[in-house]
């Protein structure tokens, strides 16, 4: 990929592209067997529910935006409400440790689907093997600066968009469905509070890829109204697909069918309405997806810390390798990748990253309330209700892992100290250093 960004290079498609591209990978193919565990039969609401409130999240991201327009993004955001210190820097690790999660849900979600060709089992250790295998790939890709990738972003977005479009619809039509079923109540099964609300946080998951349209401030034509829109699009295009896949899905298996399939749902609920047909072509879609997305997200993270080292915020070392920061970070991003498409399955990947990813989106909306409210033109209220949808979702997720898989909490929490103590520790370091010089 090219890694010179100029003024004005993006246009509004190229960003909405950008947003979709990461969006649609893991969010539908990875997360919708588990947003249907927690959910039962209700389970597309969650993802109406999910978007309703990342709307409100993408509020202050939008309003941020349109005042700081830059290729900082969530990092520049954080330093703005927060200054240099260990808040922002812890942030934006948050941020970036989340979606490197991502990476690692989107490899093994394409080893679960990858394997359905083959009709091998999804306990299989081939999963994380191909998962491996895709990650050195992006890697390898993104080290080689290949600028035919980066130009192809919009043609993998349609690519994935249109084919997932018409999977759901096909699948719709095969099964006869009606809107009548879809919500009836009648059907559904009686689920805890905690657990619906459980089941938000991965929908939220699921939409969070729209915060990397914000890295992209600088290079988008009239960034003061084209983040936003781009934004806004995103997530209603997205919206739109991930309703008529859970509609499709829902359609042509049972909850435990789709529980029981949750790594890879969509290629079991082509079975009944088209087949073996129907499988080879929603695998492929998947592998596209998925193959896209892991490119462009691990592209994403490594500018995102190559640009917290450049401010200082983290300590870097070359280890003797050759290049820029940026090429030593693909290499940082990617092992760490790879450790955990290794060591954690899907469910606890997805678990991880809707922990870091509502604690850093709480700790930004805290700061434009707190600090930059009048600045950016915010509205408290929606604000504030962004704050509290995310609280109460993160608290009922917690919960449920609680009681669940108190190992994902001890990960989480261990994981959150770990970057908080140790930015903390490297900041004041840096200050005494500078001090003593």
């Amino acid at each position: 990929m090219n890694t010179n960004y100029k003024k004005n290079s993006l246009s509004l498609i190229g960003a909405v592209a950008l947003g979709t591209g990461v969006m649609i990978g893991a969010g539908i193919f990875a997360l919708l067997g588990q947003v249907a565990e927690l959910s039962g039969n209700l389970f597309p609401l969650a993802f109406i529910a999910g978007a309703i409130i990342s709307g409100f999240s993408a509020y202050g991201y939008i309003k941020m935006s349109n005042a700081f327009p830059s290729s900082g993004g969530i990092a520049m955001y954080l330093v703005k409400a927060y200054g240099k210190g260990t808040v922002a820097a812890s942030g934006a690790l948050l941020m970036a440790f989340s979606m490197i999660i991502n990476e690692s849900l989107v490899a093994r979600t394409f080893g679960s689907y990858t394997l359905q060709l083959f009709n091998v089992g999804n306990n299989s250790v081939w999963v994380p093997i191909l998962g491996v295998i895709l990650i050195v790939g992006a890697f390898l890709i993104n080290i080689s600066g290949n600028e035919i990738i980066g130009k192809s972003s919009l043609i993998m977005a349609i690519i994935k968009i249109g084919g997932i479009a018409i999977f759901a619809i096909g699948a719709l039509w095969a099964a006869g469905f009606s809107f009548q079923d879809a919500f009836s109540l009648s059907n559904s099964t009686n689920y805890a509070t905690t657990d619906y609300l459980g089941a938000l946080a991965l929908s939220i998951l699921a939409y969070k890829g729209f915060t990397t349209i914000t890295n992209s401030g600088g290079e988008i034509v009239n960034p003061k109204k084209n983040v936003g829109w781009a934004i806004i699009i995103s997530l209603s295009i997205c919206t739109v697909i991930y309703l008529l896949v859970a509609f499709a899905v829902s359609s042509n298996l049972t909850i435990s069918e789709i529980v029981a399939a949750k790594d890879y749902s969509l290629a079991e609920a082509s079975k009944p309405a088209f087949g073996k047909y129907g499988l080879w072509f929603t695998v492929g879609i998947a592998i596209v997806a998925t193959i896209s997305g892991i490119i462009a997200s691990i592209f994403a993270v490594s500018r995102m810390t190559a640009m917290l080292t450049k401010m200082k915020l983290i300590p870097h070392k070359h280890f003797g390798m050759p290049g820029n920061i940026q090429k030593h970070m693909l290499v940082y991003v990617a092992v760490i990748a790879i450790v955990l498409t290794i060591f954690f399955d899907l469910s606890r990947i997805a678990s991880l990253g809707a922990i870091f990813y509502l604690v850093m989106d709480i700790g930004i909306q805290w700061g434009i309330l707190r600090n930059l409210r009048k600045e950016v033109k915010a509205n408290s209220a929606i604000i504030i209700t962004a704050i509290l949808l995310d609280v109460i979702v993160l608290s009922a997720f917690l919960w449920i892992k609680a009681s669940t898989d108190i190992t994902v909490i001890i990960v989480a929490l261990v994981g959150i100290t770990l970057i908080i103590l140790g930015e903390r520790w490297f900041l004041t370091a840096n200050k005494n250093n500078k001090d003593s010089a």
